[in-house]
């Protein structure tokens, strides 16, 4: 089964990086239209997936990312008319120069070819994969966690028909309807066909994909992300953004899962902090110096410095310094996103140039870590690897180069 899929998959991609952008465009809109138009569909499907994971006692930050709702789809369908929007990446010349011998080389974006795509519990990775793999000229074979099985099955087939009448070729997007484990590992060793393998889920789904996988990966990271509270940071400020980071939806990989204060202003801020995530529903897990400050905060173990909770949890320590600030996070942090808030430029550049992630803010949550939000439309995943893409991929991430050469009979010598 998997090797037809993989065969379908191919011979769509051949078709695709012919495509012009109008066609592609066209059927992005009516991709999204038929999201919208067939919504209800699409929760009768979801609602299976969430009363059947409500059984199995899944956590409700998780259960936050695998329910639909009509606003949802809604979204979704937006994010897809907004790829249609995003300048199309296939044919940009990135540089073009000549030689002495008079050759004219150029380096042209070309589609990566098909991209499979192995995720948890996201329904709507189903929609954004599909429609930035074909705005970029690919095709996607794509196979979520059987926590979204019906959704993700329902998902794919109202993409699939509204293909039908367009240029794209409907096999451009295939979903796998299979929750058997051996599918995927089957899938992984593809690489006759699928060209590029992005895992979007959880450490082990990860780390599995990376350490069996035949197929090149593109590693999409685990957010063990971190907010610095500096001495002269503006606390008011601080506590809004570390609420936000953290509450406004912890089970993504952009929310804040560690903090990390100043000494100097720790017995002042931590009392003021801690109530105010403890209102929120946070349990907070400290370091034996923030137990001192706030007696009744759990104890945090080693392992707790390492972990995405995905949770209302979030770890507190007390740092002497910007320095062991720095130091904790780039030993602790998954290279995700890192957040300093400070009033002083100095320091902010500092943690800036030291912090080895993907994405690194001053004065700012780091829940803004997003294709939307960055402004470059809907995102196929966050990147923590630094070969190829690093942070939200888009559309123009999705893309490889070639050289175009131009001669007029020149021969080497």
């Amino acid at each position: 089964m998997i090797t037809e899929i993989c065969k379908k998959a191919k011979a769509a991609s051949v078709e695709m990086a012919k495509l012009s952008a109008d066609a592609k465009n066209t059927a992005l809109c009516r991709m999204a239209n038929a999201l919208e138009a067939n919504a209800e569909k699409i929760l009768a499907a979801n609602k299976v997936d969430v009363e059947t994971a409500k059984a199995k006692g899944l956590k409700s930050a998780l259960l936050d990312r695998l329910a639909l709702d009509q606003k949802k789809i809604q979204s979704m369908a937006k994010d897809m008319r907004e790829v249609s929007t995003l300048a199309d990446p296939i044919g940009t010349i990135i540089s073009t120069w000549t030689r002495p011998n008079g050759l004219i080389i150029s380096q042209v974006r070309v589609p990566l070819g098909v991209v499979g795509v192995i995720y948890e519990s996201r329904p709507n990775v189903t929609s954004d994969s599909a429609g930035i793999c074909i705005k970029s000229g690919n095709a996607v074979i794509l196979r979520g966690g059987s926590d979204a099985l019906n959704s993700n099955v329902a998902i794919g087939k109202v993409l699939r028909d509204a293909l039908e009448e367009t240029a794209v070729p409907v096999d451009a997007v295939q979903v796998l309807n299979s929750p058997d484990r051996k599918v995927a590992e089957e899938l992984i060793r593809m690489r006759e066909f699928i060209d590029v393998l992005i895992p979007r889920g959880g450490a082990d789904l990860i780390k599995t994909v990376v350490e069996t996988s035949r197929i090149p990966v593109i590693e999409t990271g685990t957010g063990n992300c971190h907010i610095y509270v500096e001495e002269d940071a503006d606390l008011e400020k601080a506590t809004s953004i570390v609420i936000n980071a953290k509450c406004q939806r912890p089970g993504t990989c952009n929310a804040a899962e560690k903090l990390l204060v100043h000494s100097r202003i720790a017995k002042k801020y931590l009392p003021t902090v801690i109530a105010a995530l403890r209102k929120e529903g946070v349990e907070v897990r400290g370091d034996e110096e923030t137990r001192r400050i706030v007696s009744d905060v759990k104890l945090a173990r080693e392992k707790d410095w390492y972990t995405e909770y995905l949770d209302l949890i979030i770890g507190v320590k007390v740092v002497k310094n910007l320095d062991e600030a720095i130091a904790h996070i780039n030993k602790y942090g998954t290279k995700h996103s890192d957040s300093i808030l400070t009033a002083d430029f100095d320091k902010a550049m500092k943690f800036i140039k030291e912090i080895d992630s993907a994405a690194v803010y001053w004065n700012a949550s780091t829940r803004f870590t997003d294709g939307n939000q960055f402004g470059l439309g809907a995102e196929i995943g966050i990147s923590t690897q630094k070969l190829h893409a690093r942070g939200p991929m888009s559309v123009q991430h999705l893309t490889t180069t070639k050289y175009v050469i131009l001669g007029s009979g020149q021969i080497r010598k």
